[in-house]
């Protein structure tokens, strides 16, 4: 019969999702995989040389060299530097392993001969995001060239410290100025290369972003599990692309700027609150089923907005804003970038929507047809993924929380 048919299969959904929680409950509070992003600034150096400023992950650089390196010493002194933020001290006292590190896994070519690396001064340290960068500068003597190639394994999966580092390389050489993404998947990068192929690479790390950071798309799975209809979904995804991407571009400007203490736990709590909307709508219309379920015009006409309406996007808007610095987070824009190397990043944001529209796309038109289907069952359905994404979202602001392991 049907209503034993409708038990059975809200009993599945539910131990689907006690199993989904348990999972995501068990992954990383950052939600975005542990990665790294190394900034490289390559540019024409005396006599045919490249000059190139790396700035790589303090911490990271001291675990990896001192790993890879057999450099125990390093490992002592670059730890116990963050009793006293003497960074730069400890990485000058160990320039050489940091070095032999470094060009073992970045190097420049030219006419397919790799250039001669030469230390430049000291090793500096500066800060992105809160976290402290050690920045390296090297000459890299090349024979003449009109066409150059950059090819970075720097932080590879296999140290297992990290997964999935990027490489932005910012350059002015062989008479172009532009940037590039470097990864496990495409390493090198050459001056010759298309402009359509570089941005091509910032579109697919974009996507990626959104794809596999699971925060993101529970917030997005609240959304559309809380719309009842087209437009209420159309006008939510609206609203936090345009308050994502302002603050994204900002970011990029360095005109807004927030540590990843504050932005992390906030994104967090954003899913929760969204879920919980729902949920709260859930009961305050449990007479009302199909209103529910979006078969009805409601109170407010088919057109208009109402008080709920207009607030929900207000939410949205403002936790868009913060999920754009937590975009600009994941390249670590924290200081204003150059005109080449922004167009990159908004090719990475044109990323993020893509995946965002395809999710929408593909999950709203289902979650229509079972509640034409069966209002009730829909709206019991929705009501246990917003309670497992809530349940998340407030791990997730807890475990990010300053002093929480």
């Amino acid at each position: 019969s049907r209503p034993r048919v409708r038990r059975r299969i809200v009993a599945v959904a539910i131990a689907l999702a006690a199993t989904a929680s348990a999972v995501l409950s068990s992954l990383p509070a950052a939600a975005h995989g542990f990665s790294s992003v190394v900034y490289v600034d390559a540019s024409a150096g005396p006599d045919d040389s490249v000059r190139t400023e790396i700035g790589l992950e303090y911490d990271l650089l001291v675990v990896s060299v001192a790993d890879q390196e057999d450099a125990p010493q390093f490992f002592e002194d670059g730890m116990d530097v963050f009793q006293t933020g003497d960074e730069a001290s400890a990485l000058n006292a160990h320039a050489e392993a940091i070095v032999q590190y470094v060009t073992e896994r970045f190097e420049v070519s030219a006419a397919g001969h790799q250039c001669e690396p030469t230390p430049v001064g000291e090793i500096g340290v500066t800060q992105r995001e809160g976290v402290p960068y050690a920045l390296l500068t090297l000459d890299h003597a090349c024979e003449g060239s009109s066409v150059h190639e950059v090819r970075s394994a720097l932080f590879p999966d296999s140290e297992e410290y990290v997964t999935g580092t990027v490489t932005v390389v910012e350059y002015d050489l062989d008479g172009q100025r532009g940037s590039a993404a470097l990864d496990s998947s495409a390493p090198v990068f050459t001056t010759e290369q298309p402009l359509l192929e570089r941005f091509g690479h910032f579109f697919v790390l974009g996507a990626e972003h959104l794809l596999f950071g699971i925060d993101h798309i529970l917030f997005l799975l609240a959304l559309i599990v809380g719309s009842r209809r087209l437009r209420d979904i159309v006008l939510a995804a609206t609203s936090f692309t345009v308050a994502h991407s302002v603050t994204f571009i900002l970011a990029a400007l360095g005109v807004v700027s927030a540590p990843a203490a504050i932005v992390e736990p906030i994104i967090a709590l954003s899913i929760a609150v969204v879920a919980v909307w729902y949920l709260w709508r859930i009961w305050s219309d449990r007479r009302d089923p199909l209103a529910l379920a979006g078969e009805s015009a409601g109170r407010t006409g088919k057109l208009r907005l109402g008080r709920a309406d207009w607030a929900r996007l207000a939410v949205v808007f403002g936790f868009g804003l913060i999920h754009g610095l937590g975009f600009a987070g994941a390249l670590g824009i924290d200081e204003p970038f150059s005109w080449p190397l922004l167009w990159s990043l908004l090719v990475f944001n044109v990323g993020i929507e893509a995946v965002q529209i395809a999710i929408i796309a593909v999950v709203f038109p289902l979650l229509v047809l079972l509640r034409r289907r069966s209002a009730g069952l829909a709206v019991a359905m929705g009501g246990l993924v917003a309670a497992g994404v809530a349940v998340m979202g407030l791990v997730w602001f807890v475990q990010r929380m300053p002093g929480v392991a």
